[in-house]
């Protein structure tokens, strides 16, 4: 993975060490001061059940008043507490999953574009160079005067080529260490040169090796059949004689490896009669730069690209051959769903307690399911397709959710409430039509419990309500 990818800033991930250590030191603080709470609240009922004490009747009377309002308060804030304490450590494992998924998408990313427009293979176009002698004019001062002098100076110039007949075999490895990819190239390259100077029969032919090679074996130049030979190691110029009017050719080859990418760049120059036939033997291949080749053909996993510039025709960008991937589509959908999750965690329990009777067996066994399902997705959506990958949690999430019911009008409300609450806002979160998705999970609900509590429609009959009851009482 590349060192650059990161997870999403400020947001809490438990599998930092330096995180976890500053979220158990606040949870610990947090501990403390609950129990501090607990602590003074004894005290002050011990003091005010100490001042009356010569009272007897009052104390017992007022013991007995704060006793009873106080159960009532904790009945009604028990569920609210255990949802809290459910949703507190669902919320740490939401970011902290979000956060992975965003590292993952990153590092995913830069792998993707490391390959698309990291190093590569790049093969100039040769050139011939020739020297003349060029007079220019310049002043100098000679015994406090200004003198003009002429004089000559040998400049560089270049020879169009009249023709390249170009192919490239390119061949891929997939299986090597810290790199995408690597490219073994086999380059042959026949050049043909025609002098059309009238004083000029003394040139160099300059052929450089790729850049951004990494081997580089059997590089030879040959004219007419004739190997040339370097003078100077790294020194790709060979000398040769062409009278005027005259042509001749040379046969360059060599094996190369490096990648992941290869292009032929004209350098500025013209070309003509120019022929480029790329075979990519892997898939899937495909032209680099916009650069249209005139011919594509398929084979099997083999490619064949051919470009064909006949007449002085300008390229002024690197033209070649590339390994084509998958575009990244939808990016930031699964980390944005898990920092949501626990909303919709919320909108289902309230969903559920508006439903039928719940109990705190049952409240905790429905958030270890949810937020087990949301688990489940994270990973099962970096293999396959995160719409389908929910549609069949969905199937196992409802088919756990018909357990909640002790009846089967109750069971088949949780179902109504699972649905509305979990199944389709989740889906809304995973699909382009988003807020469609979201405005109909929410009118579902709210027409359900219309139906439930206004009109009547599915109301639950007393028996099944004695049988949900009971069943909690059990639990």
């Amino acid at each position: 993975m590349s060192s650059t990818a990161q997870g999403i800033p400020g947001l809490p991930d438990l599998t930092h060490p330096i995180e976890l250590v500053q979220f158990g030191t606040q949870a610990l603080k947090a501990s403390l001061l609950l129990v501090f709470l607990l602590i003074a609240l004894g005290i002050a009922i011990a003091l005010v059940s100490f001042s009356l004490r010569r009272y007897e009747p009052e104390s017992v009377i007022f013991i007995g008043e704060w006793a009873i309002r106080y159960s009532q308060l904790l009945r009604g804030l028990q569920h609210l507490i255990l949802v809290l304490i459910l949703l507190v450590p669902g919320f740490f494992l939401c970011s902290t999953l979000s956060n992975r998924y965003h590292y993952w998408e990153q590092a995913r990313v830069a792998q993707v574009a490391e390959s698309v427009a990291g190093d590569k293979l790049e093969q100039f176009a040769p050139q011939v160079r020739y020297s003349i002698q060029e007079p220019y004019t310049y002043t100098t001062q000679v015994n406090g005067k200004i003198v003009k002098v002429n004089d000559t100076r040998e400049i560089n110039r270049f020879l169009t080529l009249a023709g390249s007949q170009i192919q490239v075999k390119l061949d891929q490895s997939v299986d090597v260490p810290g790199r995408s990819s690597v490219y073994r190239v086999e380059y042959t390259a026949d050049y043909k040169v025609v002098n059309q100077l009238q004083d000029v029969n003394n040139f160099f032919f300059e052929a450089p090796p790729p850049n951004g090679y990494s081997l580089l074996s059997s590089y030879k130049v040959e004219r007419d059949g004739t190997r040339l030979q370097q003078t100077n190691p790294g020194d790709y110029g060979f000398p040769f004689r062409l009278q005027p009017g005259e042509q001749t050719s040379f046969l360059v080859t060599y094996q190369a490896q490096g990648g992941p990418r290869w292009v032929y760049s004209a350098d500025g120059q013209l070309l003509s009669k120019f022929r480029l036939t790329a075979i990519a033997n892997f898939a899937p291949a495909d032209f680099a730069s916009g650069i249209v080749p005139n011919e594509i053909k398929v084979d099997g996993h083999s490619t064949r690209f051919t470009w064909i510039f006949d007449d002085n025709v300008s390229v002024k960008n690197p033209f070649g051959v590339f390994t084509n991937t998958e575009p990244i589509r939808h990016t930031g959908i699964i980390p944005r769903l898990l920092l949501l999750a626990p909303a919709i965690f919320l909108w289902w329990i309230l969903l559920l307690y508006l439903s039928l009777p719940m109990s705190f067996k049952n409240i905790a066994i429905a958030a270890s399911i949810f937020f087990a399902c949301l688990l489940t997705l994270t990973y099962l959506a970096r293999l396959m397709n995160a719409q389908l990958a929910w549609t069949l949690i969905s199937l196992i999430l409802l088919l756990l959710t018909w357990g909640l019911g002790a009846s089967r009008s109750t069971s088949l409300a949780a179902i109504i409430c699972t649905i509305a609450g979990a199944v389709l806002p989740i889906f809304g979160l995973l699909v382009p039509f988003t807020g469609l998705t979201l405005s109909l999970a929410g009118l579902l609900s709210v027409v359900w419990l219309a139906v439930r509590h206004w009109y009547g429609w599915y109301s639950l009959h007393p028996e099944d309500q004695r049988l949900q009851v009971q069943r909690n009482v059990r639990d």
